[in-house]
């Protein structure tokens, strides 16, 4: 019998857990004999005292076989791309059409917003009518139908993970990097994909701050896949700035269309052509990733990566229009807020996380698991990084709802940038694994 609080007190004290522990342990939280108090308890354990490469493929087999795990013809080379978390970071709504566009098929299991970073299905649910929430039989369908599907969390696919994915966002947990490898990759052995990409952030904007600790993560993705049979890439991005023009949930579906219209911010675009050609090399679809990319920078613009898009929205019931039609579809907020610069010069300063944080306090995010979020909420980037600005220009837009939510997230947002006499540009790819 499978003592739960003798497991908790090892992993408290330090000790392993083995394969057989581990699966029991993952049973109980699936079938609800682990109250959420008790998983809380062992997050906060493992956040302290980690897990070891065993430990963390077998919790990653255990949650990824919590439910149905999708299964594929190995001829298909389905592959599935995950970004570790940022602010701003509406790839997987560009990439997704974009990759499938090009020809592979692509399984994406995504999840809800965590911590200050934005959540994919969160931005999904913008949509009118969208549905987020796929059984596995219209995940399969609509893989086979249209190329591509992106689903949330459910009771079939990866369940015991979507537990754990919710406690850890109110536990203070998410940042411990086995926790983050054995969500990422659980989702993907649930999704049945036969390769990965990863999009690795690194900055004030991601849960890895340091190139270090994202070059570790990346390394551990692709090792642990590697263990499970998996081939799989990461590149490690820049986040200490937030990803393109947008943050907020309705208003990066805006950018995304913007993209995937062949227009968009430069580095947002940048971005999903670097990660596409990764998509295309491990779907056997190009010869290398640099031919990848120029395939799916054809895409953008010859209007085919939208028009999968579209058909995306349409299969999981959400309105297509808002492919052509953005403004009059997506939810908007009643009042715009500017926050200017005070001096001439240029912004060398323009920190991703507090924006995050502002973000969740005008009502884009949660606080705790209950929080119901306002899709509307946003903040428009006015300027980047190396961007010469003029005293009294904007630097930020703030579109906000009610006074409440703009007084909460003023003291965030006020403070996020700086602005100087001379500032470079940054680099947006740090590194490759």
């Amino acid at each position: 019998m499978f003592n739960t609080l003798e497991f908790i007190e090892r992993k408290r004290d330090g000790a392993g857990h083995s394969e057989a522990e581990i699966k029991a342990f993952v049973n109980a939280v699936t079938n609800g004999a682990m109250p959420d108090y008790q998983l809380a308890a062992w997050l906060m354990a493992t956040y302290f005292n980690g897990l070891d490469d065993e430990e963390i493929a077998s919790l990653t087999v255990a949650l990824g076989h919590s439910g149905d795990v999708m299964s594929y013809p190995a001829s298909l080379h389905v592959v599935d791309k995950h970004s570790t978390g940022g602010v701003g970071d509406k790839t997987t709504l560009i990439l997704v059409p974009l990759a499938a566009a090009c020809g592979a098929k692509i399984s994406k299991l995504s999840g809800p917003g965590l911590g200050f970073t934005g959540g994919t299905v969160d931005k999904l649910e913008a949509i009118p009518g969208m549905d987020v929430h796929l059984t596995t039989e219209k995940f399969y369908s609509q893989i086979d139908k249209i190329g591509c599907a992106i689903s949330g969390h459910s009771l079939q696919l990866a369940p015991a993970e979507g537990k754990f994915y919710t406690l850890r966002d109110v536990t203070g947990t998410v940042p411990s990097l086995p926790l983050i490898t054995t969500s990422i990759l659980s989702k993907k052995l649930a999704g049945g994909a036969a390769g990965y990409v990863f999009d690795v952030k690194c900055g004030s904007g991601a849960l890895m701050e340091n190139i270090d600790r994202a070059l570790e993560l990346a390394d551990k993705l692709v090792s642990v896949s590697l263990r499970l049979g998996k081939k799989s890439s990461a590149v490690v991005t820049d986040m200490e700035q937030p990803l393109g023009e947008w943050v907020g949930n309705a208003v990066e579906v805006f950018e995304a269309v913007q993209v995937l219209s062949g227009a968009g911010p430069q580095d947002t675009r940048e971005l999903c052509c670097a990660l596409g050609g990764q998509m295309l090399l491990l779907a056997r679809l190009a010869k290398s990733a640099e031919e990848g990319s120029v395939m799916c920078a054809r895409s953008l613009d010859d209007g085919s990566a939208l028009k999968k898009f579209a058909e995306l929205i349409e299969a999981q019931g959400g309105v297509a229009d808002v492919c052509y039609n953005p403004v009059e579809i997506l939810p908007k907020a009643a009042y715009l807020y500017e926050i200017i610069s005070e001096r001439d010069g240029f912004l060398s300063m323009l920190s991703a996380r507090p924006i995050g944080v502002g973000l969740r306090a005008l009502g884009g995010g949660r606080i705790k698991q209950e929080d119901i979020i306002d899709g509307a909420v946003g903040v428009r980037l006015c300027a980047k990084i190396g961007d010469k600005v003029k005293k009294g220009s904007a630097v930020l837009q703030v579109l906000y709802n009610s006074e409440s939510q703009l007084h909460s997230a003023l003291p965030y947002l006020s403070t996020c940038f700086e602005v100087a006499d001379k500032a470079d540009k940054r680099k947006l790819i740090l590194g490759c694994r």
